[in-house]
């Protein structure tokens, strides 16, 4: 084993111990902010790893998306909904827990059965270099319709969002003036204004 390889195992190992462990602080911890946080360590090392594979485009996405967008998404659930509620321990918890362990189990068979009976063994060709470049071409020549489908997506996912977040209330059944078919309306978020004398007080 030179040292390259050494480097490599040495990171694979703090890779996957970092992994394991956030995962199981994610099932396990009972604050679900330290989850969330911990979920984002998940797809941290999961990122590392693809590096190592020298899948340097699949890294950048997993940190640029998952990092970065969905686990950032996800921690902002968490705040802006601040839902308090009295816990009730339930006489039948246990039945979940038990048909829980029972699929984790079962999946950690599955996955392991499939890493021990897959050929690991990789080909002699050599890998392929500047796979961004490679990949950009693929996407704005062969794959641009459902680049550009999946960013109008995008856009319309966030302007709904936007509209969510400014209202309040469900919306509203309204009769239009016409008396043919009912509109929704949406009540905007009721906001104080602010006096000149007011805004001056607060300032100084």
């Amino acid at each position: 084993m030179n040292l390259a390889q050494g480097v490599q195992f040495v990171s694979f190992g703090m890779l996957a111990v970092m992994m394991i462990g956030a995962a199981l602080g994610v099932v396990l911890l009972d604050s679900i902010v330290y989850s969330a946080f911990l979920l984002g360590g998940v797809f941290i090392s999961i990122g590392g790893l693809y590096l190592l594979l020298n899948a340097d485009f699949v890294a950048a996405a997993q940190l640029l998306i998952y990092v970065g967008a969905v686990n950032v998404l996800i921690l902002f659930a968490i705040m802006l909904v601040n839902k308090q509620e009295n816990f009730i321990p339930l006489p039948t918890a246990w039945v979940r827990k038990a048909i829980t362990g029972i699929v984790s189990l079962g999946l950690f068979a599955l996955l392991s059965t499939m890493v021990l009976v897959t050929p690991w063994s990789m080909s002699s060709s050599a890998p392929t270099k500047d796979t961004v470049i490679v990949i950009g071409q693929h996407l704005f020549s062969d794959f641009l319709l459902p680049f550009e489908l999946a960013s109008i997506l995008l856009l319309i996912s966030m302007v709904g969002a936007i509209i969510l977040a400014r209202r309040e209330y469900l919306p509203e059944q309204t009769i239009s003036p016409d008396n043919r078919q009912p509109v929704l309306t949406l009540p905007e978020r009721p906001r104080e204004l602010a006096s000149v004398g007011d805004a001056s007080r607060n300032i100084q």
